[in-house]
């Protein structure tokens, strides 16, 4: 939905350049049309199996974007009780909310039981016992799934995988069927589902098949042992293409693991985020100078870190263009922000115009833990948010003010 026409970016049929005079910069910038589109296509591949998109909440909790989501069909995957008020808020049902997190508190389960979600996924025995003692108080029976840590690599960033045994996450694959023993004892719970999240951003169909093997494999044991399952949640993780990535589609993946878990008869829920929003979206910024020193151009823009932390936190590619193209000779730069760190950088080593101050840039495939990461660091108040649909485009989210830095 991001496409240039007559020379000029467009996000649908509007130009970001009338974006930017009108709401400033930096800004963000999301195609509804392309959100929607990409949930379809990822509900659609798994339309053979009954399944539930469980929406990961934490790539981006914009109101509006939750709205759109909720009104197709989409649960929640939640892992805080901020996440749970906001999607209360903006119209899920709770009955499709799923609770995940290795730190959820006393406070967030009480929350959590009193709104009546569809399920925890729990990741520790002590966390298990907590949600049992809080579900004897309230006297009433807790669904949850052990989130089971598999011992897969995913193969991505080390800082956004999951699934490895030196993780934080889940519960061993070793120890899950003598927690199931436990959970299957405890009069005030009921083992619902396993659950399993290899990490994010994986572009290889390899490790979901080791996963669907495994959780598989595991499922049949305890039905074995005469546990009835209802759900098995395998997470999200789908990545995309920033740069010259070639990620599996919905589709590949569907084809490549429901071979395995189809005959399980159990009821799907799929957790992701990136893939729904993270090409749907981007950052649009202005060139405010440019220096050169020894060996190296910079263009310093009027956003930075505070506003898109990826490239800093992962050292993230995300394509930069012009919201013009002209012709201007290319030339090989930094983009850099105003932040007081060495870190604070949106590009390295980019082609893009030495042209004059005030020139736009868009930063691509922002949609997904860019604003959700943002920060008031340097006392920064936070861009706003803007939803394009069709050829008409209004503020989801407002742009912050001083006043907004008082507390």
């Amino acid at each position: 939905m991001f496409h240039y026409k007559n020379n000029k970016l467009y996000c649908e049929n509007v130009p970001v350049e009338k974006i930017a005079s009108a709401a400033g910069t930096p800004v963000y910038i999301y195609s509804k049309k392309q959100v929607i589109g990409n949930y379809l296509n990822l509900n659609n591949a798994f339309k053979s199996i009954s399944h539930l998109i469980c929406y990961a909440m934490k790539a981006n909790s914009n109101h509006a974007i939750l709205k759109t989501l909720f009104s197709l069909g989409a649960g929640a995957d939640i892992t805080s009780g901020g996440e749970l008020y906001r999607a209360l808020r903006a119209g899920v049902p709770p009955d499709k909310i799923v609770f995940a997190g290795v730190g959820k508190t006393k406070e967030e389960i009480e929350y959590a039981l009193k709104t009546g979600i569809l399920m925890f996924n729990v990741e520790s025995t002590e966390e298990i016992e907590l949600i049992s003692r809080i579900s004897r108080q309230i006297k009433r029976k807790t669904r949850i799934a052990i989130r089971v840590n598999p011992d897969i690599d995913p193969h991505t960033h080390k800082h956004i995988t999951t699934s490895k045994a030196e993780n934080k996450f889940g519960i061993p694959y070793e120890q899950a069927a003598s927690t199931a023993e436990k959970i299957r004892k405890d009069k005030n719970l009921i083992l619902s589902g396993l659950h399993c999240h290899l990490g994010s951003q994986i572009i290889s169909l390899s490790p979901y098949i080791q996963m669907a093997k495994k959780l598989s494999l595991l499922v049949k044991q305890l039905t074995a042992r005469g546990m009835r399952l209802e759900y098995l949640d395998i997470g999200g993780g789908l990545g995309i293409k920033y740069h010259n990535e070639k990620p599996p589609t919905p589709y590949e993946l569907a084809e490549s693991i429901l071979p395995v878990l189809k005959n399980l008869n159990l009821k799907l829920i799929l957790e992701n985020g990136r893939y729904i929003v993270g090409n749907s979206g981007i950052l649009l910024t202005k060139v405010i100078y440019h220096k050169s020193v020894k060996n190296k151009k910079f263009l310093i823009v009027n956003s930075g870190m505070t506003d898109l932390i990826r490239p800093a936190f992962y050292d993230a590619y995300h394509e930069i263009v012009p919201a013009e193209l002209g012709k201007s000779i290319k030339t090989r730069v930094d983009v850099v922000g105003p932040i007081c760190e060495s870190s604070d950088y949106l590009g390295r080593n980019r082609l893009l115009p030495w042209n004059s101050t005030d020139q736009l840039l868009a930063v691509l495939c922002a949609g997904a833990y860019c604003f959700s990461m943002s920060s008031q660091y340097n006392s920064r108040p936070r861009p706003p948010e803007v939803m394009v649909e069709g050829n008409k485009w209004k503020i989801i989210r407002k742009r912050e003010t001083f006043k907004d830095l008082e507390v």
